[in-house]
């Protein structure tokens, strides 16, 4: 089987359907279409752009015709958390909307920042709720990773382990089940750490004594890292941030067991993590195809035919 593996969308429908087009897909019957591939969608299809609805509609008809197939973003799963109501909590939402719920998050992520970067979707939806709930129900239907024959593609981070531990909650196909979501949303929940890391990387606890200060000039005592990088040894090699920021971070071993285990020689596709740059594998074995198409940036896509991963086979549109 043929793929090609498209990064984040957030709202981008022109680039989307200019990639499409670049790629040989062609609308028949009302849905994207190529002779001869498949489309795999890595999540991360709202938020940010300036056509929302387009984007997802077009994702949607895709799959449904069975021309494409697509995984949950992080972004889908704080739609789904913004628009459920909290069964433990009458009057609240599993994704915290205003101000005052600051102080049950202890996080420190407000109301008004979530509202924030959910806003260019809410716009989009809130004036029609049977639309809202109807792209919320199909947003359940999302996989939050898919294990094919040749392939592995996940969101943020393919972690056995957590994997694993969720199958029990989850549906055959790795859906969220209703009591599963919940428990996601829960923060320290098994399941929570495990959704997270799957949609939003993992993050590690920097050495006692040690900080740094984020781009907004917050202090930070967690660093995101990336964790297809077998080769790396100490924090600084590991963490995923700026060089110049980097740089600055202890150049002290890492503990064991800190990265997940890749013995898997089957190539692994996944986004999330705003590439900037000319597309390239990150490793023999992994390929990340989001480079910030949200920001400015071009959608790519990856066009997997069976082979080890190369550079030759990215594709992508401005």
């Amino acid at each position: 089987m043929a793929y090609d593996i498209v990064g984040d969308i957030h709202g981008q429908a022109d680039k989307l359907e200019g990639l499409l087009v670049h790629l040989g897909y062609r609308v028949r019957d009302g849905a994207y279409r190529h002779p001869s591939r498949t489309a795999i969608f890595v999540g991360d299809f709202i938020d940010r752009g300036p056509r929302q609805l387009d984007s997802v509609t077009t994702v949607r008809r895709m799959v449904d015709a069975g021309s494409a197939l697509a995984i949950m973003g992080n972004h889908e799963l704080n739609a789904i958390a913004w628009h459920t109501p909290d069964p433990d909590s009458a009057g609240e939402f599993m994704r915290y909307r205003r101000l005052r719920d600051w102080l049950r998050l202890l996080s420190g992520a407000t109301g008004a920042k979530n509202r924030h970067q959910h806003a260019a979707f809410l716009a989009a939806v809130e004036h029609n709720p049977q639309l809202h709930q109807e792209l919320i129900d199909w947003f359940c239907t999302l996989p939050l990773w898919l294990d094919l024959p040749g392939l592995k593609v996940v969101h943020a981070c393919w972690h056995e382990g957590h994997m694993r531990s969720l199958e029990p909650a989850l549906t055959p196909q790795q859906q969220l089940a209703a009591d599963s979501l919940v428990a996601a949303n829960r923060r320290g929940s098994p399941e929570y750490r495990a959704v997270e890391a799957l949609t939003k990387g993992i993050e590690i606890s920097l050495p006692n004594g040690h900080e740094f200060h984020d781009k907004d000039g917050h202090p930070r005592k967690e660093v995101r890292i990336r964790w297809w990088d077998d080769a790396a040894t100490t924090y600084r090699d590991l963490a995923l941030m700026p060089d110049e920021a980097r740089e600055r971070l202890p150049d002290l071993p890492l503990p064991q067991g800190i990265r997940p285990v890749q013995g898997d020689p089957r190539p692994t596709f996944f986004g999330h993590y705003w590439m900037q740059g000319r597309p390239a594998p990150q490793t023999p074995v992994a390929a990340c195809v989001d480079y910030s198409a949200g920001k400015g940036g071009d959608l790519v896509a990856y066009r997997w035919d069976g082979e080890p991963l190369v550079a030759e086979q990215f594709a992508w549109v401005s």
